[in-house]
């Protein structure tokens, strides 16, 4: 199956590449790695805002954080044309916004590994990093950067 077909069985619409909020560029290509830049977490066109481990659950996070990984797809689908060129999602790294308390960073970047490893395949597996930060841009829950390799 290719990857729009599984998109359209997920009942997955990719939005359009975001404005960048700052001086940096949604995404670079460097031979066959594309960086996208962080992306954080929305909720009907805004910032998807709270706190992991105070106004947010773990759930509602892995939710946020599978929220990303569309718009991330959305991006790599700009930066490449084509989602049938990736060849590996490489890595993921996540920033959750969260109380010191709070030790699920882990469960909540689940929410966009799997969704890749759904719409990928064994392409979609990546190594990753998930960290707890005090706060994000705009109040965001969580944000996601990724590489991904393409032919």
């Amino acid at each position: 199956m290719n990857v729009y077909d599984k998109l359209t069985a997920l009942s997955i619409t990719l939005p359009p590449v975001a404005i960048p909020a700052a001086a940096y560029l949604p995404f670079v290509q460097t031979g066959n790695l594309v960086f996208l830049s962080g992306h954080i977490a929305k909720q009907d066109g805004k910032p998807w805002t709270g706190k992991l481990g105070k106004t947010m659950g773990t759930e509602e996070g892995k939710a946020a954080a599978r929220a990303v990984a569309i718009d991330l797809l959305g991006t790599l689908q700009a930066a490449v044309g084509d989602l049938n060129k990736v060849t590996r999602i490489v890595k993921l790294v996540s920033l959750v916004n969260s109380t010191d308390a709070f030790t699920e960073h882990h469960l909540v970047t689940n929410g966009a590994s799997e969704l890749l490893a759904e719409v990928f395949g064994p392409k979609g597996t990546h190594a990753r990093a998930a960290f707890g930060v005090a706060q994000i841009p705009l109040g965001a829950c969580v944000e996601i950067e990724m590489i991904a390799e393409v032919n």
